[in-house]
């Protein structure tokens, strides 16, 4: 590259931190080292960095001090549902398993308008960049009849905060016990608004801030030649294509009544693995499922807090990993089943929850960062992002752990992050190349401007939901009347 245009480039400079994590094939670690950036990739790691450049005549755009700091890759939380921030914490809707908790979901998603997604992801993605997400994907499913702009306003959002995103255009198109018929799509329409979002904001090339895909929401729950056109649609656009899998022993059990096999079995002889695939949750699975996985190379996403939520048990990561499952990832799963979309607080659920079922063969922390970076990377299908290795992308997350919370306890950064750590190490946020999270603060928006907006958004949406949702009546009545000094 020449100097004059280097020169030009914004070029930070990641200085001393304590240990830079690079989650590269060989996990490489660095201690009191350096990182520069040089306009949206990492240009070089190493020691005494800021008198080389300046040697060369080269200056810095910003100097951050990482002295009692751990530098790693940005976060890429894999699987999420945005618009789910603004229906948490509702009794009517706790303690229960999968299929009833959505059966009550849907009364709420008959709702949903534009300005609900655009506040749920405010909230969730902005969750997301405060506890070290550098890249969030979004499984949008619930589509009622004559909305539209749905996924397109939690793209323009992500685009706002700054954040790598994924959005997945999915869909119903048959009704059940679960989904209503004011959810279902036929295969023109789903099919032209996919194509719209594609053309208008999927970047296919390294270092893309967004990328369209497509998928069911539960295959086997969809008509067959759905399927079948929403395959041969990610072929022609060269689109991913991401869904729920073995989430449920009731969807183990459909399969097996419906079709004599597996969930996992029946995506195969569907043509629905491999590795333009990837599928959040992959609990109820025997070992010639997870081979069939490893085979295909397919990726799986595990969300341990919402499965523990809804009772749905626990994904077999050890065994997966084991078996050769390389594109497996983290993710937050939707805040009505997981009350929130805190990283850091899915990693060291997920190990806790990997020690419980595995015991002495768990996971180690080292491997559940790894299911946060690179791994999660890998599901979506991207080998530009999650990890710290030049030329790659300039996605960083850098801790703090100097504070008395984590004394006695800064023996390893891989143990101290996934085992002690919390949202509060957070403290600077890059994506591609720009801070967009300082000292644990938004920079691109307004944060109390946001959550009041949200907030009446969350409101309006609930109190629709309630006209026809009688479990909520009381409880949102009440909240609302809170909120607003009695006045309704």
């Amino acid at each position: 590259m020449p100097k004059e245009k280097c020169d030009k480039m914004q070029r930070i400079l990641i200085e001393d931190a304590d240990w830079i994590l690079s989650m590269d094939q060989n996990k490489t670690r660095y201690h009191h080292a350096d990182l520069v950036c040089e306009g949206n990739i990492i240009r070089e790691i190493g020691n005494n960095l800021k008198s080389k450049y300046e040697s060369q005549g080269l200056t810095f755009s910003y100097i951050l001090n990482a002295r009692g700091k751990i530098l790693l890759p940005g976060f890429v939380n894999a699987h999420m549902h945005t618009w789910q921030s603004l229906i948490r914490n509702f009794k009517a809707t706790q303690g229960l398993r999968l299929e009833p908790w959505l059966t009550a979901m849907y009364e709420i998603y008959k709702d949903l308008q534009s300005e609900v997604a655009q506040a749920g992801a405010y909230v969730s993605l902005g969750e997301c960049l405060k506890t070290g997400c550098t890249t969030s994907n979004d499984l949008w499913y619930p589509h009622p009849a004559g909305v539209e702009g749905l996924v397109e306003a939690e793209i323009l959002v992500a685009r706002e905060l700054g954040i790598r995103f994924h959005p997945i255009r999915s869909y119903h198109s048959l009704p059940s016990a679960i989904v209503p018929e004011e959810m279902v799509e036929t295969q023109e329409q789903i099919l032209e608004d996919t194509e719209k979002l594609v053309k208008r904001y999927h970047d296919p090339d390294d270092l893309s801030m967004c990328r369209v895909g497509i998928g069911p929401s539960i295959a086997q729950y969809d008509a067959e030649e759905v399927l079948h056109s929403t395959i041969e649609f990610a072929e022609k656009y060269d689109v991913m294509v991401h869904g729920h899998l073995a989430e449920s022993k009731s969807e183990y059990d459909f399969t097996m009544e419906q079709f004599g096999c597996s969930p996992v079995e029946w995506f195969r002889r569907n043509n629905l693995l491999g590795d333009r695939f990837y599928y959040a949750h992959c609990i109820h699975l025997d070992e010639q499922d997870i081979k069939v996985l490893a085979e295909t190379g397919t990726g799986v996403v595990s969300c341990p807090i919402s499965n523990m939520y809804l009772s749905s048990g626990s994904c077999q990561v050890r065994n997966m990993m084991d078996a050769g499952v390389e594109r497996i990832g983290l993710g937050v799963d939707g805040a009505a089943s997981s009350n929130s979309s805190n990283m850091m607080e899915e990693m060291r659920v997920a190990y806790l929850l990997n020690r419980l079922t595995h015991e002495e063969n768990a996971c180690t922390s080292e491997d559940i960062l790894y299911m946060a970076t690179a791994g999660g990377a890998k599901a979506l299908g991207r080998n530009d992002i999650g990890t710290l290795v030049p030329g790659k992308a300039a996605d960083l997350t850098l801790l703090d752990w100097s504070s008395l919370s984590y004394a006695g306890g800064r023996n390893d950064p891989a143990d101290c992050i996934v085992l002690s750590g919390d949202a509060r190490m957070v403290d600077t946020v890059i994506v591609n190349g720009e801070i967009v999270v300082e000292k644990g603060r938004l920079l691109r928006i307004d944060e109390w401007q946001k959550s009041a907006y949200a907030d009446e958004i969350s409101h309006e949406l609930l109190q629709r939901a309630s006209k026809h949702f009688p479990a909520l009546q009381e409880e949102i009545i009440s909240s609302v009347q809170e909120s607003t000094g009695g006045a309704l």
